[in-house]
């Protein structure tokens, strides 16, 4: 596994912006042997012809070892661990392959969070503690199909939940009236990292390159999670142990 940032620097960023990018976290036969299963997948049961823009596949985990593989089987899971602690994560059930089929000139008018419709049997959002994305695809340039995200919105959702409370995560639909920054594009190769924030908002750019966009996500949890949901939109930080430590210096 080669990865071109300190752990340190990894804190750092995550606690500043809500999400990092590791160059080439994966190694090259995981890689490609997970392409081939997209391959696979997207063969039996391809995207209807005037799909353009997003397509998902929601396997189970069990049913796409390979594609598990990119987080169990590639040292993922244990860089996501040097932001919450050895041992904290489980591994999650389901994976998703998320498709961006070109021609899609696209631009998000504005962020959503993951889970608030529908809720839980139990009522509870589908929270979850950060979202880890593999780069199946380049997406170096601009407008590749690229992850769009609002830098630091992590810390605002958390600050709105304080003040209003954290079932109105679930009356806002899901995304609370906060103030935006700027969002940024996530750029990388085949085989980058993103690790991201659940907090951090985020959405599906477009694509006006030539070629289909590919990335497979994984929604981790920490154990515990689902009991202390509420903590958590409240502290940003209640997963994040080893986060804690870099943000209270800054």
């Amino acid at each position: 596994m080669v990865t071109l940032v300190s752990e340190r620097d990894v804190r750092r960023e995550f606690a500043e912006r809500g999400f990092v990018v590791i160059p080439q976290a994966i190694p090259h036969d995981v890689l490609v042997k997970a392409t081939r299963t997209i391959d696979v997948m997207t063969s039996r049961r391809p995207p209807a012809p005037e799909v353009r823009g997003n397509h998902f596949y929601f396997p189970a985990a069990t049913k796409v070892p390979w594609l598990l593989a990119l987080l169990t089987e590639s040292g993922a899971l244990t860089l996501a661990e040097t932001l919450t602690g050895p041992g904290t994560l489980e591994v999650p059930p389901q994976v998703q392959v998320a498709l961006n089929i070109p021609p899609h000139p696209h631009r998000p008018g504005a962020p959503h969070l993951d889970g608030a419709t529908p809720p839980e049997p139990d009522g509870r959002p589908g929270t979850f503690t950060m979202l880890a994305g593999v780069l199946m695809s380049d997406q170096s340039r601009a407008d590749s199909g690229n992850l769009w995200v609002w830098p630091g919105t992590h810390l605002t959702h958390a600050e709105y939940f304080r003040a209003h409370g954290p079932d109105a995560f679930l009356k806002a639909g899901g995304y609370p009236p906060i103030t935006l920054p700027e969002p940024e594009q996530v750029a990388g190769r085949a085989g980058d990292l993103l690790l991201a924030h659940f907090l951090l908002g985020h959405n599906i750019g477009g694509n006006t390159s030539e070629t289909v966009r590919r990335a497979v996500y994984f929604r981790v949890k920490r154990k515990d999670h689902d009991r202390r949901w509420r903590d958590f939109l409240r502290d940003p930080w209640l997963d994040y142990d080893l986060v804690r430590e870099v943000a209270a210096r800054r």
